[in-house]
């Protein structure tokens, strides 16, 4: 007697009359979409997530090298997925971040805008309001009723004195070239010529390349708007994209230093870890010092663990002595700051300012 089959809704293989769940993608079998199965799954994938995130979130802090590890060995329904963890962690990492990032980006454009800036000689400069001479003196008065105490001649407080007015005086230079004649320039653009007449005045020759005209074109836009808070704003929305590829150079890292030590899919699993971790512990410490304001000494040290975070992890992860762990960690973590995030940083500056 031939049994009676049905066809699954969701990947339509046909299956035995009578099962609950389909054996082949694990649909239910009497799927009807009412209102209370429509929450249900939301709920119950919600909470399967959070839950997920929770069990996972003290390891991930306080046992290095154990998610990775439980993970490569095969529990990969137990704890968050890591790539499912690197995204939410860095979701709400730069979502904290926003706001501060947002007020400085905000700031930045009010100085410009509250203070003169003009290019002299090439140079970006931001002549600063003239310094209270009643503060000043109130600086240098402890030097000056202690100068005996403190070895000074006369000669030598007041010496103090004339730098230090000459130096509160001076225009704070913001290292930034224009290497074109300004006046030229502005007497262009005040009387509306082209912006192809005034490229060719900046320096662009006329046979220049798309990338060029790009950048001559950014340039003259910044000189125009003075969009150095806008510059910020794009170098900080585009450090998701870019951490996107430096976490994978990390794991490359990892497999050139642990060859033989499994897939390079097992480095990638690692680093996502690792990374959340970052994310996770610098975030709390940001909005730790937004409540309490720690003192630096402690912001180092916290930093600091985070080496030791990765030397613990490492030892355990890839099974190795203490002293090897050290040093791998130590050239891990030198490649990646010297070499590979500098480099990183540059083209994101670069690209910020080219799409601005």
């Amino acid at each position: 007697m031939s049994q009676e089959h049905v066809t699954c809704t969701n990947c339509e293989q046909e299956y035995q009359k009578g099962f609950k769940f389909c054996p082949h993608c694990g649909q239910k079998s009497d799927d009807e979409l009412t209102l209370g199965v429509l929450f249900y799954n939301t709920i119950s994938n919600y909470f399967s997530f959070d839950a997920r995130f929770i069990k996972g979130f003290i390891p991930l802090m306080f046992r290095p090298g154990f998610l990775p590890k439980k993970f490569v060995e095969g529990k990969r329904l137990l704890y968050l997925h890591p790539g499912q963890m690197y995204l939410f962690v860095a979701f709400i990492f730069f979502f904290v971040f926003s706001f501060s990032i947002r007020k400085q980006t905000q700031s930045i454009n009010k100085s410009l805008q509250d203070q003169k800036l003009t290019i002299n000689g090439g140079n970006v400069t931001i002549d600063k309001e003239p310094v209270d001479s009643v503060k000043l003196e109130q600086a240098l008065k402890p030097f000056k009723d202690n100068a005996d105490l403190l070895g000074l001649k006369e000669e030598d407080v007041k010496a103090m004195d004339s730098i230090v007015k000459s130096e509160a005086s001076k225009p704070k230079n913001a290292n930034m070239s224009f290497d074109f004649d300004e006046k030229k320039v502005d007497s262009l653009l005040e009387a509306g010529a082209s912006n192809k007449e005034i490229y060719a005045a900046m320096g662009m020759d006329d046979d220049a390349g798309f990338f060029t005209r790009k950048f001559y074109g950014q340039m003259l836009k910044f000189y125009k708007d003075k969009g150095l808070g806008s510059i910020f704003q794009t170098f900080y929305d585009s450090l998701p994209i870019a951490l996107f590829f430096l976490l994978p150079i990390f794991a490359l890292i990892l497999k050139l230093l642990y060859y033989k030590r499994g897939r390079y899919s097992h480095h990638l699993v690692f680093s996502l870890y690792f990374f959340s971790y970052l994310f996770t512990a610098f975030m709390l410490l940001y909005l730790i010092n937004m409540i309490v304001n720690i003192p630096n000494w402690i912001d180092f040290l916290i930093v600091l663990s985070t080496f030791f975070y990765l030397w613990i992890a490492v030892k355990r992860f890839y099974r190795s002595g203490w002293i090897l762990s050290f040093i791998k960690s130590g050239i891990a973590t030198f490649i990646f700051l010297i070499m590979v995030a500098p480099m990183a940083a540059g083209i994101v500056l670069l690209f910020s300012f080219m799409f601005y």
